[in-house]
């Protein structure tokens, strides 16, 4: 029996877990609700708060330097709002708002089925 040096486990790490792991972050939003995530985004007045946050009309708080470059972030970023805000988004709901804002404002590469 040959057991495997660290290198080797490295390699096969490195070819089974990081894809699965990129293809997971791909389709994030792939059961998103959209109606569903425009529809909260209009009830909590996002766009109201991010005025107040950023002036004019809000949408420069989508691109700030470096810290919302993932559909992770992003989610992560949505499900904090909704914490900081005590919104009470369930998970489902604050994946629906994240799907909303990377199809009108983030854009990220994101391959496979397209969200509902």
């Amino acid at each position: 029996m040959r057991i495997p040096t660290a290198a080797g486990l490295w390699l096969a790490l490195a070819t089974t877990a990081v894809p699965a792991l990129a293809q997971t972050a791909l389709h994030q939003y792939a059961d998103a609700d959209l109606a569903l995530g425009e529809k909260l985004i209009r009830d909590h007045q996002c766009s109201a708060c991010h005025a107040k946050k950023v002036g004019g009309d809000g949408s420069a708080i989508y691109r700030p330097a470096g810290r919302i470059n993932t559909p992770g972030a992003l989610r992560g970023m949505v499900d904090y709002c909704s914490t900081e805000l005590n919104l009470g988004l369930f998970p489902e709901e604050v994946t629906s708002v994240a799907a909303v804002l990377q199809r009108d404002h983030y854009r990220f590469p994101v391959q496979g089925k397209a969200a509902k």
